[in-house]
């Protein structure tokens, strides 16, 4: 028996060839999917980095609220006008970290703060709408932050921070 191969008329032996050829490819990958797959991140770490909205429209003047990004507190404030005026009204040069209150929010948005909820000084949680200035009070401590998320009194060398967010509507921020 001869089989003889040309262009025009392939033998069974030709399709043999593909075949194998193309099952051990196909296998090849199947086999490497899990290897490669297993090197990206779970769910739950690029869940953990991801930006967060977070809906303000149920926060009443005068509320706080508290989420968490990257495993860090995020305290919301909605300040009342006489809370704005306030902080507004303190000369940014009598302040351990001077930093003006619009420098801390975003233009239009005053009544919305938004700093990160650990304490500079040691890492402590702070306690919201207590101490001396209507703001943040360290028990750890005893640093108070004014509404604002500015040191004023005890150890804390900085400002609370204020994470990375926008607006994305009137009563919806993205934080991150």
């Amino acid at each position: 028996m001869v089989t003889a191969s040309t262009a025009d008329h392939p033998t069974r032996r030709d399709f043999l060839f593909v075949a194998t050829g193309a099952t051990a490819a196909v296998g090849g990958v199947v086999a490497l999917w899990p290897f490669i797959s297993q090197m990206n991140p779970d769910a739950s770490t690029i869940a953990a980095g991801a930006p967060i909205e977070v809906d303000l429209a149920p926060v009443a003047e005068g509320q706080d609220i508290k989420v968490f990004w990257r495993g860090k507190p995020i305290y919301i404030s909605h300040r009342t006008k006489k809370q704005v005026d306030e902080v507004r009204a303190v000369p940014v040069s009598s302040l351990p970290d001077p930093a003006s209150d619009q420098s801390r929010t975003k233009d239009g948005h005053e009544q919305w703060l938004v700093v990160i909820g650990i304490c500079t000084h040691l890492g402590c949680i702070p306690i919201a709408h207590e101490g001396n200035y209507d703001g943040f009070f360290c028990p750890c401590h005893g640093s108070q932050y004014d509404a604002s998320g500015r040191v004023r009194q005890g150890p804390a060398p900085l400002n609370l921070p204020v994470p990375p967010y926008q607006f994305v509507s009137d009563t919806k921020i993205q934080i991150g």
